[in-house]
């Protein structure tokens, strides 16, 4: 069985074109199936057959899960995972039936993700020390998720050549390895002007050296990070983190004010402006729009206003 895992998340990596964090999520997800069914029916992993995978063993792990304290949506992304390897094998002539076809995916709660109003937004906007670079860098970054509601991994993933000042867009590989061309605002412009003339002393300072070429020497474009690290490296996702929510405690009460809250902010702004759902989808990458419905929300009031301005007989 490990070696079936291992060719699938093969044809994931070549097949399917999934992201190493997708194809990580996946290998977790299914090792941690594989581990319950030697626990469960008292075999070694080498003893493991493709017959074990059963809608049976699917259940009682989904049970397990359950008496473990799992989320409902962790829960579901490993019942997805075991019904995608279910189809990739019996694809494979390996089994004959789907595994996870009789399981019930457990019904998610819909939270809304904490998100910053308009006012908190501006001020922590103003929190960077713009008086040294990287408080320019940290103040170009927190306008940038704001302006065009990136994902932490896009911000950090962006190159040089992936901003075009003038034009005001920038280039952002999203989930899927998908390209989508965002726009940003003046103000998210002018913080990048600033942070970039500061940016070449940090790349100077790690010895003035370019990253390889994306596919090779073939005339492709170098990876030259936008977002550079005291030493001059790639900030890393977990660094931007981390700077988002201090800013974010030294000048708000809320918790949980994370890079994906400044994002779900991007898209509440828009929304209650009037801004289409289907061009919020586009702006924010998603491949369904029912993803983009659940990660938007309209309060009451505003609904009543809405109503009272567009029906006829309000």
């Amino acid at each position: 069985m490990r070696e079936h895992l291992k060719g699938f998340l093969e044809h994931l990596r070549f097949n399917e074109n999934a992201s190493a964090h997708t194809v990580r999520a996946y290998e977790s997800d299914l090792s941690q199936f594989l581990d319950f069914l030697c626990g469960h029916l008292g075999r070694t992993s080498s003893a493991l057959a493709p017959s074990d995978l059963d809608h049976l063993h699917a259940r009682a792990f989904m049970s397990e899960l359950h008496k473990r304290g799992n989320s409902k949506a962790s829960a579901a992304r490993k019942l997805a995972a075991i019904r995608t390897f279910g189809r990739y094998l019996r694809r494979e002539g390996v089994i004959d039936g789907d595994p996870g076809a009789l399981v019930g995916t457990p019904r998610r709660e819909h939270r809304i993700p904490a998100h910053l109003d308009v006012d908190e937004m501006s001020r922590l906007l103003e929190m960077p020390d713009t008086a040294s670079p990287l408080g320019r860098r940290d103040r170009a970054i927190l306008e940038l998720f704001y302006a065009s509601g990136l994902r932490l991994s896009e911000l950090v993933g962006l190159d040089l050549d992936d901003v075009n000042l003038s034009g005001r867009v920038v280039r952002v590989l999203g989930k899927g390895r998908k390209e989508r061309i965002v726009p940003f605002n003046t103000s998210a412009g002018a913080a990048l002007r600033a942070w970039l003339a500061d940016r070449e002393g940090f790349a100077v300072q790690a010895g003035g050296t370019r990253a390889p070429r994306k596919g090779g020497a073939d005339g492709r474009r170098r990876r030259d990070a936008l977002f550079l690290n005291y030493q001059g490296g790639r900030l890393s996702t977990r660094s931007v983190d981390k700077l988002v929510r201090r800013y974010v405690a030294a000048c708000s009460t809320r918790f949980g004010i994370s890079p994906h809250a400044l994002r779900h902010s991007f898209a509440t702004h828009l929304l209650e402006a009037g801004a289409d759902l289907r061009a919020i989808q586009e702006l924010l990458g998603h491949a369904r729009l029912s993803t983009t419905q659940r990660y938007t929300h309209v309060n009451a009031a505003q609904l009543m206003d809405a109503y009272r301005r567009a029906h006829p007989k309000a």
